[in-house]
């Protein structure tokens, strides 16, 4: 099973939710603006599973997604854009670019999700991300980003989800405490005990919270506000939705947004 599998496909059946991820980038961005947000760029955009819920949600919604890796972009536009209709497909543009340097119109919203821009290890180089963000957003434009965090997060693990007809598997395999530097890797198992090993390998920096902000400060951010996740009680574990806080518990994992303004 694993030498017939998708791995791109996997990753967006056990690591995304499109649909819930615009609920709240649409929400959020109404509430601060007091409108609605038409164009829409997704950055480090992978399969971009958000452009393409992004131009579903409205008429006058456009998105543009942008990846570095080649390979994901090629393999978006043979299984997804190809599915789209013509009137979807003039809405939506994918470029195979680098996010430091890549210009584009003014955006209303800019997301960069699933801890991606983690990849950027040094200050100076993240500086230089969020600054080329704030210069393609339109005048009350806003950013979201997600981070993770906790005590677990240093530590070397694994953690299994099942998932129907496989298994998903997140290892955190290295983290140098010195320099916040850590190696995660994505596995996937099947059924007949064949294994996709390494699917996918991040080799980034954890950044907290505090830095992130004040990065986006430095880089000409009006304000940022932390939208940490909610626990749902009930079936003790986490929920889908967020609230904007200045002091939370410090859990074994937490998983956050940070959302910058204009």
């Amino acid at each position: 099973m694993a030498s017939i599998a998708d791995k791109f496909e996997l990753y967006e059946q056990s690591v995304q939710c499109p649909e819930s991820e615009i609920d709240f980038v649409d929400e959020q961005f109404k509430t601060l603006r007091k409108r609605n947000a038409s164009h829409l760029r997704e950055d480090f955009c992978g399969t971009a599973q958000n452009s393409i819920e992004w131009i579903s949600r409205r008429k006058s919604n456009t998105a543009i997604g942008i990846d570095l890796d080649k390979e994901v972009i090629s393999w978006c536009k043979v299984n997804k854009l190809d599915k789209l209709r013509k009137s979807q497909l003039e809405k939506i543009n994918l470029i195979h670019g680098d996010v430091l340097n890549v210009k584009t119109d003014k955006q209303d919203l800019i997301l960069a999700t699933n801890f991606s821009y983690w990849c950027f290890k040094e200050r100076c180089q993240l500086g230089t991300y969020f600054s080329n963000v704030s210069d393609c957003l339109v005048e009350d434009g806003v950013f979201v980003l997600d981070c993770y965090g906790g005590y677990d997060t240093y530590k070397i693990l694994s953690e299994t989800t099942e998932y129907p007809g496989f298994t998903y598997v997140w290892e955190q395999a290295d983290f140098n405490p010195v320099n916040n530097h850590q190696i995660c890797h994505i596995h996937y198992k099947f059924s007949d005990k064949s294994q996709l090993d390494r699917a996918f390998t991040y080799n980034w920096r954890v950044w907290s919270i505090r830095e992130i902000r004040e990065i986006l400060a430095d880089s000409g951010f009006s304000q940022s506000l932390v939208f940490w996740q909610n626990w749902d009680e009930d079936v003790d574990e986490a929920a889908n939705d967020f609230h904007v806080c200045e002091k939370a518990d410090p859990d074994a994992g937490w998983i956050a947004y940070v959302v910058a303004l204009k």
